[in-house]
């Protein structure tokens, strides 16, 4: 289920601050994205919930 982009629009990486992009759609398990250029940091969105916890986050591949 996509976030409302109302929501997407306010929420941040709480690592850098940067805007986050929905990877939700096209991924198999849904996970906001930091669009930050050294972040980049991978946070899953769970039962429709961003879960926005650096210690859940993915790292980069």
């Amino acid at each position: 289920m996509p976030l409302e982009a109302g929501l997407l629009e306010i929420l941040a990486c709480p690592a850098c601050h940067a805007p986050l992009r929905d990877e939700s759609a096209s991924a198999e398990t849904p996970e906001l994205v930091c669009t930050g250029k050294d972040c980049g940091l991978a946070y899953p969105v769970r039962d429709g919930i961003p879960v926005l916890l650096v210690d859940e986050a993915r790292r980069p591949a």
